[in-house]
């Protein structure tokens, strides 16, 4: 007889954007498009602050993984996330990643370290210079290295808004050639 084959999704825990701050993000978007830099875009649809990234998993590892989670948020309530700040990783000079950060004062950082505490039992990697942001793009190459850098600048201290945090959502992430599709498998209410 042969042993149950398990399926492996590529998944994260992660807090989706409110949709009244997605206009904004736009606006900043359309900032680097301003600078004919090669950019690929994150949708509004897919804008989220990652909390744990998990990559492949067993099927079967979504309980363990909910139950950790559910351990964690026992503590915490629904909290206020102040967004703002843009900036690049790893650094302007090689720029990797554009983002939208969170303020000083979020419980974001306490609450990503404490889960990552439980998920660390479970074999994940911990993460070790976690920063709470925004991905709102990726440059393909360094065309108008210096634009985009201008653009970061000048954008450095910009104030987005604030949104509730009231739950936080474990996802699957689905590759295609037009970019990946996230789909809730699991969604954890913040009382």
């Amino acid at each position: 007889m042969k042993a149950k084959e398990s399926k492996t999704i590529r998944s994260f825990l992660a807090i989706d954007l409110a949709e009244d701050l997605k206009p904004k993000i736009a606006d900043v978007q359309r900032q680097f498009k301003k600078t004919d830099a090669n950019i690929k875009y994150v949708p509004s649809q897919n804008m989220h602050f990652t909390l744990k990234f998990f990559g492949n998993i067993d099927e079967d590892m979504v309980e363990e993984i909910s139950e950790a989670v559910e351990k964690v948020i026992k503590s915490y309530s629904s909290f206020d996330l102040s967004i703002g700040g843009c900036g690049s990783f790893p650094n302007q000079n090689t720029i990797k990643v554009l983002w939208i950060g969170i303020n000083e004062g979020s419980p974001i950082a306490d609450l990503q370290k404490e889960l990552d505490v439980e998920f660390k039992k479970l074999g994940f990697r911990k993460e070790r210079n976690y920063i709470s942001h925004l991905t709102i793009g990726r440059p393909r190459n360094a065309k108008n290295k210096k634009q985009m850098k201008d653009a970061i600048n000048s954008l450095k201290d910009i104030e987005i808004g604030t949104m509730t945090v009231s739950k936080i959502s474990l996802k699957k992430s689905t590759l295609t050639p037009q970019g990946p599709i996230y789909e809730d498998i699991k969604v954890f209410n913040l009382e």
